[in-house]
């Protein structure tokens, strides 16, 4: 399987990595040359602040790009990373690895490229970190947690109330844990599935692609291969955390939040920091396509699912379009109320044929204006349990109305034609 440094590297070989000419601040700066460069991965090997610190972003902001580290197809990530979560395995643990090449205890985290993002952040951001946490009965969890900097070893963390929130109530309150930065694809994906209470995301990461892991001094494994590994422990000390743009590219509110204390790094031999741009594509694809196979399996109870689309203009959290083999007039229905049932968060869904392009926004829109009837294709419901992500929803209880659209072509078509006329294939080449 590549590191995230092979990857990188073969991006270079390949003449697909924008590699900055000249020095960049973390300050603001760098984020904002990869918010112009979103979609192309970007390696900055010249830290205006850090002198030999290199940073690289934008590096899985496409599908297409996700799919080249997995070497498959996009259209064949979904039902990989089904597997994947059907049949997880145990990573090998290794004497040694990349990751642990040098350390330190002597804790400051400015001299770490970490990027300060938007003009009203908080404060500069791990974004990319993934969190490992080990309890005694459910074993190990691996989950994403932004992390804002508030001194020289000391970072606030955004913890929502799911599993690592769980495994710190069930230690008293403070927690020893590991997170990594720099890891491969197989195990950003993992981290950011849904899966069950004590299930071991780097099983599924492993499940992915082979993965290997070394234990650090605090006798938690992570990936061997990924550039930076850190030990610390999460206290009971609260502090604000934020202001941070989140995945709908607004700015989420400030909260009281548990500090974390770094107390060592490892890292490679000159490492590579990822940096993720928050509300960029890399986040909405890490955030959004895991969330896939569950719409997938819902559907497919109820349809023959044949592609699952969390869309980036949803913010790749609140929207979806999901593709049918309709057998019955009632599929497309079934089929949206599976797609909510699926993504608890999902606003707005469209259930299109096989032979529409759940990836083409023109596509989709394509099949919404030719086969829907407003009046009989379209199921509004209000008052329903929505996202914190989404500005509109009630800021106390996420309240919102959900919309489903059935853009499926009727089974009889009483005299109109509801597909698109095909042309020859040439090689216009040829004619060139």
């Amino acid at each position: 399987m590549k590191s995230f440094r092979d990857f990188i590297g073969q991006k270079k070989k390949e003449g697909k990595l924008v590699e900055l000419k000249k020095p960049v601040s973390k300050h603001l700066e760098l984020a904002g040359l990869l918010h112009a460069l979103d979609g192309q991965a970007v390696l900055a090997p010249n830290i205006a602040e850090n002198p030999g610190a290199v940073v690289a972003g934008n590096v899985y902001s496409t599908r297409q790009l996700i799919a080249e580290h997995l070497g498959v197809r996009k259209e064949e990530l979904v039902q990989k990373l089904m597997k994947a979560i059907d049949h997880p395995t145990k990573p090998k643990l290794a004497q040694t690895g990349p990751v642990l090449e040098e350390s330190t205890a002597d804790i400051d985290l400015s001299k770490l490229p970490i990027l300060f993002h938007a003009p009203k952040d908080g404060g500069p951001y791990f974004s990319s970190a993934v969190v490992i946490a080990q309890d005694k009965e459910l074993g190990r969890n691996c989950s994403f947690h932004r992390m804002q900097v508030i001194g020289k070893d000391k970072v606030v963390m955004r913890i929502l109330k799911r599993h690592l929130d769980e495994y710190i109530k069930r230690a008293g309150g403070e927690l020893d844990v590991a997170f990594v930065v720099g890891a491969p694809i197989n195990v950003l994906l993992a981290g950011a599935t849904s899966v069950e209470l004590g299930t071991d995301e780097l099983a599924i990461a492993n499940s992915l692609a082979p993965l290997r892991t070394v234990r650090l001094s605090n006798g938690i494994e992570v990936p061997a291969d990924c550039e930076y590994a850190f030990e610390g422990k999460i206290t009971k000390e609260m502090h604000d955390e934020g202001p941070f743009v989140d995945l709908t590219e607004t700015y989420d509110i400030v909260r009281l939040q548990q500090v974390m204390k770094v107390t060592k790094i490892y890292h490679r031999k000159n490492p590579i920091w990822h940096a993720l741009l928050p509300g960029a594509g890399e986040h909405k694809l890490l955030m959004g396509m895991p969330r896939e196979p569950t719409i997938w399996r819902e559907v497919d109870k109820v349809a023959k699912c044949a592609g699952v689309n969390i869309t980036p203009g949803g913010c790749s959290w609140l929207h979806a379009v999901v593709s049918i083999e309709k057998k019955n007039e009632e599929d497309g229905k079934k089929a949206l109320e599976a797609c909510f049932a699926g993504h608890k968060s999902l606003k707005h869904a469209i259930a299109v044929d096989s032979d529409i392009d759940i990836y083409s926004p023109d596509s989709v829109e394509w099949a919404i204006a030719t086969r829907v009837q407003a009046d009989k294709d379209v199921a509004i419901k209000s008052k329903q349990k929505g996202s914190s992500l989404d500005p509109s929803a009630d800021p106390h209880t996420y309240e919102t109305a959900k919309m489903g659209v059935d853009a499926t072509r009727p089974l009889v078509a009483h005299g109109k034609n509801y597909s698109k006329a095909e042309w020859m294939k040439v090689d216009v080449g040829k004619f060139l």
